[in-house]
């Protein structure tokens, strides 16, 4: 018989502590070239064998471009705010034993843990939609998790890049606080929405927030890298909580804790679910042939069997090419249970278990995508104005990132039993 104490001493490789994971919106559980290496559609924050964090230490303020290489030069972690031609402030950062740092940024150098692309919206999620000019920072932000319980994870706008070093320029947003340290924002920002009730099914979206270098919580600015920024809103902390969102101007992030990932559903519960719904035979109410969901690792390929739905009443059928209203617009056809007129889709299950907020039966469709989903789930993310571009905001499909449209958003499905 071991002892608690004797057993944990003879168990060197208990799993490691969780703090986290980062689901990036827009990819329905996977890169459409699939997952690889720090280029993934979710990225886990595991407690590091050995502390990698860092705290403001020391301040200098310098009159020279020179003076202030040799500093940022030394091999330590700096953040310089550049304020004038000849006057830098470089605050100087020291190891912190208690916490580990994640980098997340479009870079692929080494100190970003997590690289993070644009995610183009829709259908065109491939290397092939080129984008002109990406909007993400190459190093965006740094998520700072205490080693110790409860193991808080904290964010702040801009990473450190490989020579250790967060360079604000003379046109970045910064300024000097009433109690003396410095602080900024970068060029496009970071964003962080709080939802309000945590990440449960009676969740509703919280206030879109910009985090500053240094970790405050302002209002939003006029415009996305305008030089002013917002208002300090001091009743709110850059503290992360379980359905956070995290917009870093051309990818949204999903925070998920682990705690609240253990409370989720999981990839076999949403197979489970399609096996389910697969298993009580729908049919087409016209064609009469049996409908069943697609294996969760075919996502792109339209099967034969594969449901497709009206999208203006939620009528579920097999695939047909009669119903067009008119040549000019393709995809508007008319419903020959009810006549309703609209959008004729594929349905396509969301396989991205961290975007439930609950572990209800798919039900509801995203419109005009067509991906599935629990009710609450469908109708939580239908209400989200996410980031898009620079000034403007919208509700998107978490799975595909395609902007919604209709009365909803998101429609109830009307499946047809088997006749027999």
């Amino acid at each position: 018989m071991f002892s608690p104490g004797q057993e944990e001493h003879c168990t060197p490789n208990k799993e490691p502590v969780k703090y986290g994971e980062l689901v990036v919106l827009g990819y329905n559980g996977a890169l459409p070239n699939g997952d690889r290496g720090r280029r993934k559609s979710r990225f886990a924050l595991f407690k590091r064998p050995k502390a990698n964090g860092v705290k403001p230490s020391t301040v200098h303020v310098i009159s020279t471009p020179q003076a202030s290489k040799a500093i940022s030069c030394k091999g330590q972690h700096s953040i310089s705010y550049t304020l004038s031609r000849n006057q830098t402030v470089v605050v100087e950062y020291t190891h912190d034993k208690d916490t580990d740092m994640f980098q997340v940024g479009r870079s692929t150098e080494s100190p970003i843990d997590f690289v993070v692309t644009d995610t183009i919206s829709g259908s065109q999620n491939n290397d092939e939609a080129q984008i002109t000019q990406s909007t993400i920072s190459r190093f965006a932000c740094r998520i700072v998790c205490d080693r110790n319980e409860p193991y808080t994870a904290r964010i702040f706008a801009a990473g450190f890049d490989s020579s250790k070093n967060i360079f604000l320029g003379e046109k970045a947003a910064k300024w000097k606080n009433p109690d003396g340290h410095m602080d900024g924002l970068t060029t496009n920002g970071v964003l962080v929405m709080h939802p309000r009730g945590g990440f449960t099914e009676e969740s509703q979206p919280g206030v879109w927030r910009e985090i500053s270098v240094c970790g405050d919580v302002y209002t939003l600015r006029e415009t996305r890298s305008a030089q002013q920024r917002g208002k300090l809103v001091e009743t709110e902390t850059n503290v992360l909580q379980d359905g956070s969102l995290i917009d870093l101007c051309g990818a949204t992030l999903l925070w998920r804790t682990a705690d609240g990932l253990f409370h989720a559903p999981t990839q076999k519960h949403i197979e489970a679910l399609r096996q389910e719904i697969n298993a009580a035979r729908p049919q087409c109410p016209v064609g009469l042939n049996t409908l069943a969901f697609p294996s969760i690792n075919r996502k792109e390929v339209v099967e034969e069997k594969q449901p497709w739905a009206y999208l203006s009443c939620g009528h579920v059928h097999g695939y047909h090419n009669w119903g067009h209203r008119s040549d000019t617009e393709a995809n508007e056809r008319e419903c020959p249970m009810c006549r309703a007129v609209g959008p004729y889709v594929p349905l396509w299950l969301g396989c991205e278990a961290g975007f439930y907020v609950d572990a209800g039966p798919p039900t509801h469709a995203f419109t005009p995508c067509g991906h599935v989903c629990s009710e609450k789930s469908a109708k939580y993310w239908s209400q989200i104005p996410l980031p898009h571009g620079t000034h403007a905001f919208h509700a998107a499909c978490p799975f595909c990132a395609t902007q919604l449209v209709g009365e909803q958003n998101c429609i109830k499905l009307i499946f047809q039993g088997p006749v027999d």
